[in-house]
C-alpha cells in the first residue's frame, strides 16, 4: 500500500469548494502553497495540478481546467498500424520511473516544462507508493512511457514521450489494460488537457462539475492491482492485440 504522507499545512480544498465562484474562462485557480507529497495528494483528491511559475524554488501554479481531458477506458482507438507497434514491445511498471520522469523532462523537447522541483517532488512520491511509470521496452531497450499519480481510482497523467514511432501509445495502451478491471467503468483517466493527438487516442473533455463527481467516484474505489502489489517494481506484461 502507498505510504501516507504527513498532511499539508495548506489548505487547497479551499480552492474548490465551490466550482461556480471560479473563473469559466480560466485554467489557473491558484498560485503559491508547495510540492510535498500532501500538498499533491491533497491538490489530486480535489481535482488541482501543479505546473512550475518560474524557475526552480518559485511557487507552483495549480490548474483545475474549465474543460478536462479525460480518457474513458472503453474509448481507446487502436490503429492497425499502433496495433502492429504494440506487438514489438512489452510493457513495464515501476523498472525505470527515474529514467522515465528524466525522458519526460528533456529540455530538448518542445514547451518543456518540468523542472528540478517537479522531478525531486514526483520522485519522493514514487518513493512513498504514489507516482508510477509505465514503459514500453523493445529488445531490452526502454523506448517510450508514462508518468502519473494513482490514487484509488484515479490515475492522472503528467507526462509522456518516445524514442520509437508509437512507443509512448503502447504506454498509453498498458495503461488502460491495466486500469481495466471490474472497476473500469467508474476508474478515472485524467490527462488534464486534451489535444488534437490525444482526441484521435479517444480522450474527450468534461466540465469542472462532471470531472468533481467522476473524481469522487473513482476516489471511492481500490488501487489497480498493477499499482498496489507492495513491490519495488511492478509487472511485465505483453499487450493482448488482435
Amino acid at each position: 500500500m502507498p505510504f501516507e504522507p504527513p498532511p499539508s499545512t495548506w489548505s487547497l480544498t479551499e480552492v474548490t469548494r465551490d466550482l461556480a465562484r471560479l473563473d469559466a474562462a480560466d485554467d489557473l485557480v491558484a498560485m503559491g502553497a508547495d510540492l510535498t507529497p500532501g500538498t499533491l495528494l491533497q491538490a489530486y483528491r480535489c481535482g488541482l495540478f501543479p505546473m512550475p511559475s518560474g524557475e526552480p524554488g518559485d511557487p507552483p501554479m495549480w490548474f483545475l481546467p474549465v474543460r478536462r481531458g479525460v480518457l474513458p477506458l472503453d474509448h481507446l482507438k487502436v490503429s492497425r498500424s499502433l496495433r502492429r507497434s504494440a506487438r514489438t514491445m512489452e510493457i513495464r511498471v515501476n523498472t525505470a520511473f527515474s529514467e522515465v520522469v528524466a525522458a519526460c523532462g528533456d529540455p530538448r523537447r518542445p514547451h518543456a516544462w518540468i523542472d528540478a522541483d517537479i522531478v525531486d517532488a514526483y520522485t519522493e512520491l514514487h518513493e512513498m507508493g504514489w507516482a508510477h511509470s509505465v514503459e514500453a521496452w523493445r529488445d531490452g531497450e526502454l523506448v517510450g512511457g508514462l508518468y502519473g499519480v494513482a490514487i484509488n481510482g484515479l490515475f492522472a497523467g503528467e507526462s509522456m514521450f518516445h524514442r520509437a514511432t508509437d512507443a509512448s501509445k503502447v504506454a498509453l495502451m498498458g495503461l488502460v489494460d491495466l486500469m481495466r478491471d471490474r472497476y473500469a467503468d467508474t476508474r478515472l483517466l485524467d490527462v488534464q488537457w486534451s489535444t488534437d493527438h490525444l482526441a484521435s487516442l479517444g480522450v474527450v473533455e468534461v466540465s469542472r462539475e462532471t470531472y468533481a463527481v467522476r473524481l469522487a467516484a473513482a476516489l471511492r474505489l481500490p488501487l489497480p492491482a498493477a499499482f498496489d502489489d507492495g513491490e519495488p517494481s511492478g509487472p511485465t506484461l505483453r499487450l493482448v492485440v488482435s
